[in-house]
Order: structure tokens, then sequence, then C-alpha cells
């Protein structure tokens, strides 16, 4: 079984975003979908922080550091891009005003439940930031995440047992082995990587797939 690096994760997200999208891209690994998004398609990158018309990460040495995304990133700003007020921001976000929101997570259901922001365990530090305001404002939700944790459970889960963000939100998971769409109706196998049998990947979740 070959499992994909991050980078190429986040290639394979980036060829799902059509032209003309408006996209949020969470903190941590979804950023890295900025620097692959293909160059024939028009993407308009929004951040929590008040930045629409972001690019692909600078060069090493050409960080403008007042130029930054939501995860204290340095960032570069397309032509026409602008930067405005944090409140600007959110009422995009819970406007409906967002095609599509990339968010990482703890924990993802078959149902597309999300949690993402707090393990629950004692002394670990919530995070919650925007992520509620993206989960249910913007028009389709994936998630990107490695389908397992360093103590091989699997994060696509029947039920969460994490703190949500929100509830059947999630359309789409892209993991390091599988691509699933999620909803009222379960989990749906879109893609595996090669190496991957379809009974291997249901043990490997622990949970119903259909496809």
């Amino acid at each position: 079984m070959n499992r994909l690096s991050r980078d190429q994760m986040a290639a394979r997200v980036a060829l799902d975003i059509p032209e003309g999208a408006y996209v949020n891209l969470g903190i941590g690994l979804p950023t890295k979908v900025a620097n692959y998004l293909p160059i024939d398609r028009e993407i308009f990158l929004q951040s929590e922080n008040g930045l629409l018309g972001m690019g692909p990460a600078p060069a090493p040495g050409e960080e403008d550091w007042e130029l930054i995304n939501a995860g204290k990133q340095a960032v570069t700003l397309l032509t026409g891009g602008c930067f405005f007020h944090h409140a600007d921001s959110f009422a995009m976000m819970r406007g409906g005003h967002i095609d599509i929101c990339v968010l990482g997570a703890f924990q993802v259901s078959t149902r597309g439940d999300i949690a993402n922001w707090h393990t629950g365990e004692a002394g670990a530090i919530p995070a919650v930031g925007g992520a509620m305001d993206l989960a249910i404002g913007a028009r389709q939700t994936f998630v990107m995440m490695e389908l397992s944790t360093r103590q091989g459970e699997s994060k696509l889960v029947e039920n969460c047992s994490y703190p949500l963000t929100g509830l059947g939100c999630v359309s789409r998971l892209y993991t390091d082995i599988a691509v699933f769409d999620l909803g009222p109706a379960g989990a749906r196998i879109v893609e595996m990587v090669d190496g991957l049998g379809t009974d291997e990947l249901r043990a490997l979740t622990g949970v119903p797939l259909t496809g």
C-alpha cells in the first residue's frame, strides 16, 4: 500500500476545487492546498484573519511577516487581492459566502460530523478558532487528515468521541489512503491508493463503507 504524503494529499484536494470558488483553508495541513491549485483555474482564497486573494507560500527568504494567514504563516497576495477587518471576514464565513472550506480534524463521523477543536483530555489546549463558523457557514466542508492516529486507531468513526465542532457538515474526507463521501447514508469510498483493497480499508476504519 502506497500512502499519500501530505503534499500529495493537498494536491488531491486541490483537484476538486472548481473554477471561481471562494475557499477558506484551515490552519495546519489544509494550508498546503494553496500550493497545488491548478494554474488554469481562478480560485479565490480567503483567510479568517481578513485576506482575500491569497497565493501560494512565498519562497524562502521572501516572506513578508506583515502578510500572514490565520495560522501565522507567511503568505503571498495575488494581483487584485485585498485585506480587511476581522469582523468582515467572519461575516463572509457566517453569511454563506464561502463555497468550500478545507479543515483538519481529530475525528470525522460517517455522517459528516466533525471534531477538530479539542480532544477532551485534561491539560489539552482547546483551539476552536473559526472552525465552527466555517463548518456551518461554508456551502461545502472538506476535511483533510491522516486516516489513523499514531496508535493506529481510525479517525473516521461512526460516532465522534471528542467534543463536536459541527454536525453533518462534512461532505468529503481526504486521507492518506482513501477519499470518502460522507452524509446521512454513511461513508462511501470514492477512491483508494494503489495496493489497498476494499476489505482491508473496512478493517482499517472499522466502520461500514459502501462503494
